[in-house]
Order: C-alpha cells, then sequence, then structure tokens
C-alpha cells in the first residue's frame, strides 16, 4: 500500500514531462492511485470528483481576475506604461530589466491579472532590446521573478490563493496555520529568489547579447506593435478607481473571488468598458485562465483520493521508520519530490493540494513545526515552477519573448529560470525548514 503514492506521482511525473495534456496526467494518475488501492476504476473516479470541491474557491477565482485583466487590458493604459519605458529607459540595459521585473510583480498582488500584460507589454519593446544588445534571458528571468516571488511571500492578490491554499491543505491533514504564519514562512524561501535575480541580472546576463532570428522554432515576420502616443484620460482614472476598489475589497474581506467581482463590476458601472463587451471580456478570461483553474479542481481530487484510500498513511509509516526522524534529510527529499511533481505539472498552485496530503503527515511524525511544514509545502510547490516547460511562470515570458521568433523557451526562458530560482529556492526553503 505505501508504494501507490509513490507509483502514482510517478505516472503522473512521467506522462507530464511527456507533454501529456496536464489534466489527463493527473487523472489517470488519480485513478492509477485508486485502482491500485482495491477501488474499481469508477469507484476512483466518482472519489475523484467527490474530492474536487475543495479548490472550487480559487478555481472560480482565476476565471474572474482572467476575464478583469482582459478588462483591463481593454482600456488601453497598459499603453502609458510602455511609452514611459521606451522614453526613459531606452539605453539603460540593468534599469529596464529591473523595472520589468518591478511591472510584473505588480501583476501578481496589486494589479492581479497574472500573465495577460506580456503579450501587451513586452512585443512593443523586441526593438528596444534588440538595439541595446539586452540579453533577452534577463527579460525572461526578470518577468519570471515578477510571476512568483510576490505570490510566495506576500498574501495579497495571487499570493492570497497560495497562502490559503497552504492554509487549507495543512488544516484539512490537522495542523493549524494561518495565512499570516504561512507568509512570514516564505520569507526565507523568497529571499533566494532575490539574489537569483538580482545574480541574472548583474552577473549572468549583463552582457551584450544579439537575439538570433529563428532561434524560437523558425522565421517569422514580425513588425513591432505600433504604441499610440496614448495620453491620460478619464478611463484610465475610473479603471484605478476599479483597481484600487478591487484592491480595498481583497484586503478587508480577504476574499479573491469578492476583489475580482468588484474590479470588474466596477470597470463596466464606471463605463471604462462598455457593458456590451461582457460577454467577449468573459470568454477572453475563461480562455485565459480556465485551463489552470480546471487543474486546480483535478489536483484536488487527486489528493482526496490519496487521502481517503489510505495510501498517505501507509507511506507516512515507511517514511518514518526509513529516515529516522532525520529532518535534515526528511526535508531534503520532500523538496526533490516537490521539484519533481511540480515540474511535471507545471502550477505550484495546483501541487499544494497533493503535496500538502502527503507532507504533513510525514512533518507531523518527524515534529516538524507548523511554520516549517508551510515552508517545505510553500517551496516545494515553487520548485519547479519556474523552469516548467508547462508552467505560465515560462509560457508567459516565452509569449512576448518569441513574437519575432526570436527566443528560445527552453534554452532562453526553461533553463535560466530553473539555475536562477530553483536552486536558490531549494537551498534557501531547507534553511527554513531547519530554522523554524
Amino acid at each position: 500500500m505505501e508504494w501507490v503514492v509513490v507509483i502514482s506521482v510517478l505516472v503522473m511525473t512521467i506522462l507530464s514531462l511527456l507533454r501529456v495534456n496536464v489534466v489527463l496526467a493527473i487523472i489517470i494518475a488519480a485513478i492509477t492511485a485508486g485502482v491500485l488501492s482495491g477501488q474499481s476504476i469508477i469507484e476512483s473516479i466518482e472519489m475523484m470528483i467527490g474530492g474536487m470541491g475543495g479548490q472550487a474557491e480559487t478555481a472560480l477565482s482565476y476565471i474572474l481576475l482572467g476575464a478583469f485583466a482582459v478588462a483591463i487590458s481593454y482600456t488601453g493604459i497598459t499603453a502609458i506604461l510602455v511609452n514611459f519605458l521606451i522614453r526613459v529607459l531606452t539605453g539603460k540595459k540593468t534599469m529596464m530589466v529591473l523595472v520589468i521585473a518591478g511591472v510584473a510583480s505588480l501583476s501578481q498582488n496589486l494589479v492581479p491579472v497574472h500573465i495577460a500584460f506580456i503579450p501587451i507589454l513586452i512585443p512593443p519593446l523586441l526593438k528596444v532590446f534588440d538595439d541595446m544588445k539586452l540579453d533577452r534571458r534577463a527579460v525572461a528571468a526578470a518577468l519570471t521573478f515578477g510571476l512568483k516571488a510576490p505570490y510566495i511571500m506576500i498574501p495579497a492578490g495571487f499570493g492570497l490563493i497560495f497562502h490559503g491554499i497552504i492554509v487549507k491543505g495543512m488544516v484539512q491533514n490537522g495542523v493549524e496555520i494561518t495565512e499570516t504564519e504561512t507568509a512570514l514562512s516564505m520569507l526565507i524561501p523568497g529571499s533566494g529568489m532575490v539574489i537569483g535575480l538580482l545574480i541574472a541580472v548583474f552577473i549572468t546576463y549583463r552582457k551584450d547579447r544579439v537575439a538570433v532570428p529563428g532561434a524560437g522554432g523558425g522565421e517569422v515576420e514580425f513588425t513591432a506593435p505600433k504604441v499610440e502616443n496614448v495620453t491620460f484620460n478619464c478611463t484610465h482614472f475610473l479603471t484605478l478607481v476599479a483597481i484600487v476598489g478591487a484592491l480595498v475589497v481583497q484586503i478587508f474581506t480577504q476574499n479573491l473571488v469578492a476583489g475580482a467581482l468588484t474590479g470588474l463590476i466596477l470597470m463596466f458601472l464606471l463605463v471604462a468598458v462598455p457593458f456590451k463587451k461582457g460577454d467577449q471580456i468573459m470568454t477572453d478570461g475563461i480562455a485565459m485562465m480556465g485551463t489552470i483553474a480546471f487543474v486546480m479542481l483535478v489536483a484536488s481530487g487527486y489528493g482526496h483520493i490519496l487521502t481517503e484510500t489510505g495510501a498517505v498513511d501507509a507511506l507516512v509509516e515507511v517514511s518514518s521508520g526509513t529516515l529516522n526522524d532525520n529532518k535534515g534529510l526528511i526535508a531534503l527529499i520532500l523538496l526533490l519530490v516537490g521539484l519533481v511533481v511540480t515540474i511535471g505539472i507545471g502550477s505550484s498552485f495546483g501541487t499544494i493540494p497533493i503535496l500538502a496530503a502527503l507532507y504533513v503527515p510525514i512533518c507531523v511524525a518527524a515534529g516538524f513545526s507548523p511554520m516549517a511544514i508551510a515552508t517545505l509545502i510553500g517551496t516545494s510547490g515553487a520548485l519547479g515552477d519556474a523552469g516548467s516547460p508547462a508552467s505560465d511562470s515560462t509560457l508567459g515570458p516565452t509569449s512576448g519573448l518569441n513574437a519575432d521568433g526570436k527566443h528560445h523557451h527552453i534554452w532562453d526562458t526553461c533553463v535560466p529560470t530553473f539555475l536562477h530560482y530553483n536552486i536558490p529556492l531549494f537551498i534557501f526553503g531547507w534553511i527554513g525548514a531547519m530554522v523554524l
């Protein structure tokens, strides 16, 4: 019985690495776990569906945030930012990269639009990058930093989802903890990402580099999007009002669904976006974020099967006896498991329910504190997200940087982000689990 979890996770990981759709990979792994535990295929499917409701709120949050991002993009307010970057930072490579990292960071918390800003912000800047001979790998590192580090350390926006999932996963498995404590527990791993960003910007990718045509998979006829000289107007002001309204509601209610819904409603009520565009905006939002939302639902069902079949309890018993309560070795192994699983799935959010079901019993038996357990779960969930070919944290940057066919997804985005973020996350996550 103790091998059920291992075999199931291996099935999921191998299928994901073979580029099988992540939803199918998780479903097949869940059925594998159920069948190996003595359930029929139908019983396994029913058990998985029964556990999917645990992440319904999070999935709905993603859908609404996607629509909110599309609505913000519709107003054209991002053109102002593009013009600013071109006017002020042309020729200043290091500052350009750091500002892009800052803008990306805002997309997770202050203006929670996730990757929606990248196809709007980056393509108009590609010619500027080429003129400066700016190494696009530095920009990829900056974008991935902004898409990950804020939600890892700050419980607002997407961070509210991330820390909420950690809390829910721990509480469901018998360990009480608050979102404030999870945020504090992730400061040490998050600081590793800051160091990784600084190394990428100031050391690894500081030299000039000429982007090679066709490096991203073939010749592409590319004309840099013309950015109109937009001036700040009433629509942009109303958009900012909607953004602030969404942020305030989110902070006071601690509910991202309420915040995103408030922002959307304000965009329509203030006529920042025409009401007749409502259907299109919701459709585009679902198209952008729907896959992630559904992955999280299925992952929740998968975690439910692992716990309900008793496979986790068996694994805990074997692991505790084998590792002899060696905290350092246990933390090391759990982080390695998180790295492999998350690279396969490509979603740190989607792996948390699975990791919590696995980690909490093992960590409790080994004597880890609640904050140390949160560090291990959060770090393991984040590990592999940067560097995974299937992750939004890498697909998003590539979608913008390869608009002209000069940026390779694996070698120019995945490998650089894996090296600069997963290695420090692993080291600092292990340290955090030991000291907390």
